[in-house]
């Protein structure tokens, strides 16, 4: 299990170096190397984990980098701060503050990553401007897989610099869409919802701490959340989805999206959620259409845009890719 163990924190390393994070692929690095069962309780935990610790299924270095991240947002590990901010970490510092912070990091440990990433909003805001300019209704925002509803405010965020609020600035390739994007209403559901204020140390933790544009964009987002919260329901988006969709809403252009995390969705949930749309699909018309909005990865760089809108009729797009945090897009919209 210890080689397992010891592989996931490689995988991550290099996944945080694609990423743009040096310091979490340093970390991830210096773990996977420097662990050894006899540093304490920690250590014992992590290398002789029981499931899968891969990137795939339970993350456990993303875990372990949470809750020393948590240490350094509150204050609570100084030493590790101040090497944190040299973006220089040795192991004996890590083995330290795992022992000294031994009950704080196996309970993080019980719990998997949840983020909620601000930037794929730049892709959300093209997608709706791209289904402003095919129908004047207003959106109807349905987000699965929503975490704390921050991507459902993806409105009343800014597409380039801005003086205050979000600002997302993406490298962006292909013509920027233009247009006013209308939101009648907005909901989401997720298995275990995070609330803005109550959770926003937990959001922010699992926000890579070397990205500090990143991390600045996540606290932007959360004071616009925390004022006015998007709603977020605790369930099965299956389940959920079926409801929502249940009947059409007219007057309004019901938009079902997700952005990575389709792939963490159970075959079952994502069949009955595809069934449920086909249904709708079908009655879908110019007075209540309803579109599918996914970013998702599919094994080719970044994550593929793909959006379906059902009006009585069928049209189908491929928008272009996106970088899976947001810091590109290639805005290629193509009807299929």
């Amino acid at each position: 299990m210890n080689s397992r163990v010891r592989e996931a924190f490689r995988d991550q390393a290099r996944s945080c170096r694609d990423l743009g994070s040096p310091l979490t692929a340093a970390l991830c690095e210096t773990l996977a190397k420097g662990l050894e069962p006899s540093q304490g309780a920690v250590a014992a935990r992590l290398l002789n984990w029981p499931g899968d610790p891969s990137s795939r299924a339970d993350s456990v270095p993303l875990r372990l980098c949470g809750a020393l991240h948590a240490l350094v947002l509150t204050g609570a590990a100084p030493d590790l701060a101040h090497a944190y901010a040299k973006r220089d970490v040795s192991t004996e510092l890590l083995v330290d503050t795992m022992q000294t912070h031994e009950a704080m990091i196996l309970e993080w440990l019980d719990s998997p990553p949840q983020t909620n990433e601000v930037a794929r909003s730049a892709a959300l805001i093209g997608a709706g401007r791209f289904l402003s300019g095919l129908s004047p209704l207003p959106l109807r925002l349905l987000e699965l897989g929503a975490s704390a509803g921050l991507n459902l405010n993806f409105d009343r965020y800014h597409l380039g610099p801005a003086p205050e609020g979000v600002s997302l600035t993406p490298e962006w390739g292909g013509e920027i869409p233009q247009g006013r994007i209308q939101v009648a209403s907005r909901r989401g559901v997720d298995l275990n919802p995070l609330d803005p204020e109550r959770d926003s140390l937990r959001l922010m933790a699992y926000c890579w701490a070397d990205q500090d544009a990143r991390l600045a964009r996540l606290r932007a987002a959360l004071v616009m959340a925390q004022a006015d919260p998007p709603p977020v329901d605790r369930g099965d988006a299956a389940a959920w989805l079926a409801a929502q969709l249940l009947r059409p809403v007219l007057g309004t252009l019901t938009v079902v999206f997700h952005t990575i995390a389709a792939q963490y969705f159970p075959h079952e949930t994502a069949a009955a959620c595809e069934a449920t749309l086909a249904r709708a699909a079908a009655r879908a018309t110019p007075d209540a259409p309803v579109a599918h909005l996914e970013m998702e990865a599919d094994g080719g760089h970044g994550a593929a845009l793909r959006m379906a809108l059902w009006d009585g009729d069928e049209r189908r797009w491929a928008l272009g890719r996106a970088d899976f945090h947001g810091r590109w897009i290639d805005w290629q919209p193509r009807q299929l």
